[in-house]
């Protein structure tokens, strides 16, 4: 007989649960007033709509190589020092963490340091070195320089801070072309 009253009280549970959402859905819709689309957001296999494709254009970046001349090494040091850090190392050797060791970044081929597990964005550049201007478009927005790329850092946009980091990283490239 007990085993009987159990199945009741589950029953009654689930029909409780199942009342009171009922409701709750109910009282919901009289509060809110929702409204339902007319037609589909998703269109599959048609055509975008003209306006949407007409995308503003992103401001062109400022050429950084001018600018490395009276870059302050020092000041970028201390930028790669509390920015970049807590993923990169900056000696010779050192190992690479969440992000590869940028010793010797300037020059050196894009996905250059063997074993590190780069995105596919930056694997397809592997033959192409980081120059100054890539580096500078890199540090601006990795996320438009390469997209589908790793990289959670949203970008500088201070075009001297990034002229002072890149002259920072200028300095630890032992094999860097002048700029």
């Amino acid at each position: 007989m007990s085993n009987s009253l159990e199945m009741n009280k589950i029953f009654a549970a689930i029909l409780t649960a199942g009342v009171t959402f009922g409701m709750a859905g109910l009282v919901g819709r009289l509060v809110v007033h929702p409204t339902m689309p007319h037609h589909s957001v998703l269109q599959i296999g048609e055509a975008a709509p003209a306006q949407a494709a007409a995308a503003p254009a992103a401001p062109a970046l400022e050429p950084i190589t001018p600018l490395l001349a009276a870059a302050n090494v020092q000041a970028g040091q201390q930028l790669a020092q509390r920015q970049c850090a807590s993923c990169h190392s900056f000696n010779e050797g050192g190992r690479s963490g969440v992000g590869p060791n940028l010793y010797a970044i300037v020059g050196a081929k894009h996905a250059h340091i063997e074993g590190f597990n780069y995105s596919a964005a930056i694997r397809a550049m592997a033959s192409k070195p980081w120059g100054y201007e890539e580096l500078n478009a890199w540090i601006a927005n990795p996320r438009a320089y390469a997209p589908g790329n790793k990289m959670t850092y949203a970008g500088m946009a201070s075009v001297q801070n990034r002229a002072d980091l890149i002259a920072y990283l200028r300095s630890i490239s032992p094999n860097a072309p002048a700029p």
